[in-house]
């Protein structure tokens, strides 16, 4: 193993001082960070688990309903929960009707993020439709948040007759 070793004038040799030494305090700098961004990390990790476990509440979505309005009819009126059985119907609508699905809701203590509407349509055991929403994040109040979805029209065509079965979710 061999080295090459050359002179170095005075004026080189102190830029290359003054730069190790601003390497060295910069990375004196980066350890004091590392360190208090530790303490920080540690400090909001003991605060979490002391006060998030028991004191936060979960967001409750109260009095949820779902509206179907058709032009033409009164408004169809679903208070939860919306189950039926399977031989039965909770609602009918013809062939190429036009309508819209409204959501209404209070929620209580605490805001709701992320707040999806998702609805899965099956025709004789066989999925043919799954729609999801994102409705969005909603405060805590009083008053009802009401939230429609767009106009959309029900199926028609020889092949589009039939019974369906829709199973409709709100997380």
């Amino acid at each position: 193993m061999s080295a090459i070793v050359e002179p170095m004038s005075p004026k080189k040799a102190l830029i290359m001082e003054t730069m190790m030494d601003e390497n060295d305090q910069q990375d004196k700098m980066k350890i004091q960070d590392d360190e208090s961004l530790r303490e920080e990390q540690l400090l909001e990790s003991n605060l979490g688990s002391s006060e998030g476990g028991e004191n936060e509440l979960e967001p409750v979505l109260q009095e949820p309903k779902l509206y179907i309005i058709c032009p033409g009819r009164s408004d169809l009126v679903l208070c939860e929960p919306f189950i039926s059985t399977p031989k039965d119907c909770l609602f009918t609508l013809k062939e190429a009707s036009k309508y819209k699905l409204k959501f209404s809701f209070i929620v209580s203590n605490n805001g709701v993020s992320g707040l999806k509407y998702i609805n899965t349509t099956w025709k004789s055991g066989v999925r043919v439709d799954k729609t999801q929403v994102m409705l969005g994040n909603f405060e805590p109040r009083k008053d009802p948040y009401v939230y429609e979805l767009e106009e959309d029209v029900t199926p028609s065509g020889v092949f589009a007759r039939g019974v369906y079965t829709t199973r409709t979710q709100v997380e």
